[in-house]
């Protein structure tokens, strides 16, 4: 199968080189301005792998030019941060093809939504295949430009859904050609709130908020940061996640068990699943409070489950505080700054069984 990778991060190195010791004809592609991997690919004809992936991947084209990347392909991955979606989507308009699907690696919060309105496409239009995944299917960084670290490879519960999503079966069969694991959600709503980075990352930053100031991150952020407090805030939070599911009659898994499912945790709880965590012992902790960890999963991932849960009648009163204690300590309103709010998404009109049918 000829693949496309659009981005080249962490992830987008790691599926490009799966996806490559497949035997799969893959084409990486970045912008300019995120060049160094790029060019170290190019230059070597391939990814180094380590850990869980061991030797060196060869990569056909690499580069800037997307027409050549996207020349013949099958499958195109859009990897990348949620912020990153909206950029994707306006290199892409005018370029989609009938032959190929494209997926949101993972979703990050509505990803394909963003995608298809970037693209100015009806969410309900079938034309073109593009869908989203609930996560992605590696713990992985790059060690160096052209050398990924894999420490974890997702076993189970990476679910996938197409916008609509009578056409996720068709998605679903491209991706279990190298992931068998993935499965098929409801819909994209699901794989939406499966994504756990917006319960886990801002309960682990609020509570370790001193901590990362006075030693720059210099600690291990699920070893050390997750304590018998910061499990009670994060199972807290992942709860109220929960419930939403329901009301949206969405069979949400609670981040430990599927955390345990995916080969991260050595047992499905709060506390110790994390802080002993396989899959988290060595994750460092951020140097700053400006970081990811809030910046991205406060305004799109927690704004978005509460003001969705709003709509649908389900009390948020946690996901509502980490949302104004991160605007508190980083003196942004999050919540007014909210990056994929349901009614911005096309979908906050809708009623309780019109959103349950995406």
């Amino acid at each position: 199968m000829r693949v496309t990778i659009m981005g080249s991060g962490n992830g987008a190195t790691a599926a490009a080189f799966e996806w490559a010791e497949a035997g799969h004809d893959v084409a990486m592609w970045d912008f300019e301005r995120f060049g160094d991997n790029i060019a170290a690919i190019a230059k070597a004809g391939g990814i180094e792998g380590r850990v869980k992936f061991e030797g060196t991947a060869p990569i056909g084209y690499v580069g800037h030019d997307l027409d050549r990347a996207l020349e013949g392909a099958e499958l195109v991955m859009i990897v990348g941060p949620a912020y990153a979606h909206e950029a994707m989507g306006e290199a892409l308009r005018g370029k989609l093809t009938t032959d190929a699907a494209y997926c949101l690696l993972p979703s990050a919060c509505n990803g394909a939504v963003v995608v298809k309105q970037t693209l100015r496409l009806d969410l309900m239009d079938d034309t073109y295949l593009i869908g989203e995944t609930s996560t992605l299917p590696y713990g992985c960084r790059l060690v160096e430009p052209g050398v990924v670290r894999v420490t974890t490879r997702v076993l189970d519960g990476l679910y996938v859904a197409a916008l609509p999503s009578t056409r996720t079966p068709e998605l679903l069969e491209k991706l279990q050609t190298v992931w068998p694991q993935a499965e098929a959600a409801k819909n994209v709503l699901q794989t939406t709130l499966q994504n756990a980075n917006p319960v886990l990352h801002p309960a682990i930053m609020l509570m370790n908020a001193s901590r990362i100031e006075n030693t720059g991150g210099d600690f291990l952020f699920y070893t050390d940061g997750v304590t018998p407090a910061s499990a009670r805030l994060i199972e807290t939070v992942d709860n109220e996640r929960l419930a939403l599911g329901r009301a949206l009659g969405i069979d949400i898994v609670a981040d430990p068990e599927l955390g345990l499912r995916q080969g991260y945790l050595s047992e499905a709880t709060y506390l110790k699943g994390y802080n002993q965590g396989i899959g988290f012992a060595k994750s460092q902790a951020p140097k700053s409070l400006d970081f990811r960890y809030l910046t991205e999963d406060v305004p799109y991932g927690l704004v978005f489950a509460s003001e969705l849960a709003r709509q649908v009648g389900v009390p948020t009163p946690a996901i509502d505080t980490v949302i104004s204690m991160a605007s508190i300590i980083l003196g942004t309103d999050f919540r007014a700054e909210g990056k994929r709010l349901p009614a911005d998404l096309g979908f906050g009109e809708l009623s309780l069984e019109q959103v349950r049918g995406l």
